[in-house]
């Protein structure tokens, strides 16, 4: 879980995924000994990720652009940016993404609990069609 700042839904986040029986690993504003920018903060939760120390991650900023970029820059990571549940719904479904993005600035707490409800229930298709999709972006990541 990684945030900027602790403005917006930040520690909601970090409230809501304990609720759900996840312990996030804080980065960025969320942690006192870390620089709190979004770019390493983004980063360093994406390493998590790709290194195999975490699952999957959340990022945060103030639009949530920052934080997915940054993540993004990371091999292996799959970030998307969810301004709602049937995005975020989608991200997991058809693109297998691994790191949530967020806006701080416009995600409401109630729209916070969608967001994570599809997040955490959706998982990646078998479909044929949408796995291919998924192939491609292992393809895109190999040196």
């Amino acid at each position: 879980m990684a945030a900027d700042e602790r403005t917006g839904v930040a520690d909601a986040v970090v409230a809501e995924l304990r609720a759900r029986g996840h312990e996030p690993v804080a980065h960025g504003a969320l942690s006192d000994a870390e620089r709190d920018d979004w770019a390493w903060a983004s980063e360093a939760a994406a390493r998590d990720v790709a290194e195999g120390r975490a699952d999957q991650a959340v990022v945060c900023c103030w639009t949530g652009t920052g934080a997915s970029i940054a993540a993004n820059k990371v091999r292996g990571i799959r970030a998307a940016l969810c301004g709602d549940a049937a995005t975020a719904e989608g991200a997991r479904k058809w693109n297998d993404a691994n790191v949530l993005a967020l806006s701080l600035r416009t995600t409401s707490p109630a729209l916070l609990e969608e967001i994570l409800d599809a997040w955490f229930t959706a998982e990646p298709s078998l479909d044929g069609d949408d796995r291919a999709n998924v192939r491609h972006l292992a393809e895109i990541e190999s040196p």
